[in-house]
């Protein structure tokens, strides 16, 4: 008679992996709702502020993009000066107090940005913030 010291067909040293599964589907999932909210607008090199002002209303901004080649962008929608007005003649008049968010590259001049900001004020908006990044100490 002898003993079966290795265990036998019923030893199981498998890994159960649907919990790992479970929780990287749930870390997938957030990563794609969230991704898009960061990416609103083009992708310009923003300004560097030593004090950026706190925003203390939830309200969805309107994100206005000027681009290093001049180019006009309201969301992901490229716009000339005419089409810019238009566009933000409708937007203003759906919602007056829409907040705008004009994120310019950091090599434009004053005067570009100045021009795009006179449309937006003419269009009726109320506030217009400017998109920086917060310069690290």
């Amino acid at each position: 008679m002898g003993m079966n010291v290795g265990g036998g067909k019923g030893a199981k040293s498998d890994i159960n992996v649907t919990p790992l599964v479970d929780v990287v589907l749930v870390l997938l999932i957030i990563f794609m709702v969230v991704t898009p909210m960061l990416q609103r607008g083009k992708d310009v090199n923003l300004p560097k502020a030593t004090q950026i002002e706190e925003d203390e209303k939830a309200t969805d901004p309107l994100i206005l993009t000027v681009t290093k080649d001049r180019a006009t962008w309201v969301e992901s929608d490229p716009f000339d000066e005419a089409g810019l007005a238009s566009r933000l003649d409708t937007e203003f008049r759906n919602e007056p107090n829409r907040r705008l968010l004009l994120k310019g590259d950091e090599s434009l001049t004053v005067g570009d940005v100045r021009k795009v900001m006179e449309i937006a004020r003419k269009s009726g908006a109320r506030g217009i913030s400017l998109g920086v990044e917060s310069e690290k100490e």
